[in-house]
């Protein structure tokens, strides 16, 4: 049986709780929910909808750097949103982080994100 091992990156923000960025499991790597905070400073990357969304897929594309995965190996995401109208403007940005065949994903609406934020995205990843 393989075990578990946790992946963590200085390249996206550290826990603020008691999880993981990342976990691998066999082929599968569960990466967090990430928000749009940039990790040197754990701050946002900036106030609106596209900049949190370019800074949340980035800390997904480099925690999964850091375990040997791309984001071509994605093949799920849930989207958290703040406001499901920002849609549109956050589809704009994840796009240009993906390619064909694109990840299955899920996008909802939620009463609250950690620290305010607009977006929160976590990803599947998997590979032979």
């Amino acid at each position: 049986m393989m075990a578990n091992k946790a992946i963590s990156t200085k390249h996206a923000p550290g826990a603020i709780g008691p999880y993981s960025q990342g976990v691998k499991a066999g082929n599968t790597v569960y990466v967090s929910g990430q928000l749009g905070l940039v990790p040197e400073t754990g701050e946002f990357a900036g106030e609106d909808i596209e900049a949190q969304t370019r800074q949340s897929l980035t800390n997904i594309r480099n925690i999964l750097e850091a375990e040997g995965y791309s984001m071509n190996d994605v093949v799920k995401t849930t989207v958290l949103l703040k406001d499901i109208g920002e849609f549109g403007l956050m589809n704009d940005i994840y796009k240009d982080f993906f390619c064909e065949p694109y990840p299955a994903r899920a996008a909802f609406q939620v009463a609250a994100i950690p620290k305010n934020g607009r977006v929160e995205i976590e990803a599947i990843a998997y590979k032979e």
